[in-house]
């Protein structure tokens, strides 16, 4: 062979190389699939029951990235409750200031008050005091629902007086900052759930979890799809029969939560639901239930909540004018009437064979 001439086989080694390591990544691949088993736990945590769902090839690491994930969700709920005295959500409707707070419920107020703007003041949660309200009083010889209405409208009056997202001062300069206006109370239920998933997706991707899903009682995110290309399935039931499906949804990343007032009412005759339209002060009244899809679990709670309170139309009109977020309203007088976003179709999974 001349000193010109090149082998062959020295000419092809790269590519042959390439081949061979691609075929490795490809076993590797493959092995990691079918060695992934789904691991599962469930805690009760926010009056409801929380599951998580990861995909591993280690029992004991799977564990102990759950583990990771409750703690994280479980130390953000003692930021955010209203109901724990000792939260510093509940601190701050004492004292009504805030220095130096943390982070979480800085950006939990700071996304409270952009959702407020984008849904024209229907998400609010400074509607504490309408609230409070219609809670039940063991005390009262007559609960608030069953007054005479001109009562009714002057107490609503009255607390709507100390109601409105503008009532939150947030600051950063020269340091973090949060000031309620007097007599304002913040309740935090349409959006710190959604949060408190989210920080536990965070906390499983810390932990080096790539295919999981977080419910915590309907609030639903999910990351990474299934091991193999397959999505996460999620059924939304019907309010007037729950062993029913209304629809199905798929998603390999992102969240789904639902509000309604089908489950929670303030009255035994179940007719105050639970959810208020911060523009009356009274139960809101023109869905049965509302779904959101949206990128972060945060979001699609909040906007769930307002969408639910606009309505089927304002709803939708208000969904599809943002970007990356997708509703199914279901309207209150029947359920049966379903009112869907443009793009809905994306993500919804459409029955086959009657099933």
């Amino acid at each position: 062979m001349s000193a010109g001439t090149r082998n062959p086989l020295i000419r092809w080694w790269p590519l042959s190389l390439i081949a061979v390591l691609a075929g490795a990544f490809l076993i590797e691949r493959t092995l990691f699939i079918a060695n992934s088993q789904p691991y599962e736990a469930r805690r009760e945590m926010m009056d409801t029951w929380v599951s998580i769902t990861v995909y591993d090839t280690d029992e004991r690491h799977a564990e102990s990235a759950i583990a990771a994930a409750f703690s994280r969700m479980e130390d953000v709920v003692g930021i955010a409750s209203v109901h724990d005295p000792n939260a510093e959500a509940s601190r701050l409707n004492v004292a009504g200031l805030a220095m130096s707070p943390s982070r979480e419920l800085f950006d939990i107020l700071l996304a409270s008050k952009r959702i407020s703007a984008l849904s024209g003041g229907v998400f609010d949660v400074t509607i504490a005091p309408l609230l409070a309200l219609w809670e039940y009083d063991p005390d009262a010889q007559t609960q608030f629902w069953e007054l005479a209405m001109a009562d009714q409208q002057a107490a609503i009056s009255e607390a709507m007086s100390v109601v409105g997202a503008d009532r939150i001062s947030l600051s950063e300069d020269p340091e973090p900052t949060i000031a309620l206006a007097p007599g304002t109370q913040i309740t935090l239920g349409g959006i710190a759930k959604g949060y408190i998933v989210d920080q536990g997706i965070l906390a499983l991707q810390a932990e080096g979890i790539a295919h999981a899903l977080i419910d915590a009682g309907g609030d639903i995110a999910v990351i990474g799809g299934k091991p193999g290309g397959g999505k996460w399935e999620i059924a939304l039931l019907n309010p007037e029969d729950e062993a029913e499906a209304v629809a199905r949804f798929a998603l390999d990343s992102g969240a789904i939560a639902t509000s309604g007032n089908y489950r929670r009412f303030f009255d035994p005759e179940e007719q105050v639901g639970h959810i208020m339209d911060p523009r009356t002060g009274y139960s809101a009244g023109e869905s049965s239930s509302a779904t959101v899809i949206a990128p972060t679990c945060m979001e699609a709670d909040a906007l769930a909540t307002a969408v639910f309170v606009l309505g089927p139309a304002a709803g939708i009109e208000l969904v599809n004018a943002l970007t990356e977020v997708e509703a199914m309203v279901l309207g209150f007088e029947d359920p049966q009437s379903i009112a869907r976003s443009q793009h809905l179709g994306d993500y919804e999974l459409r029955k086959k064979d009657g099933v």
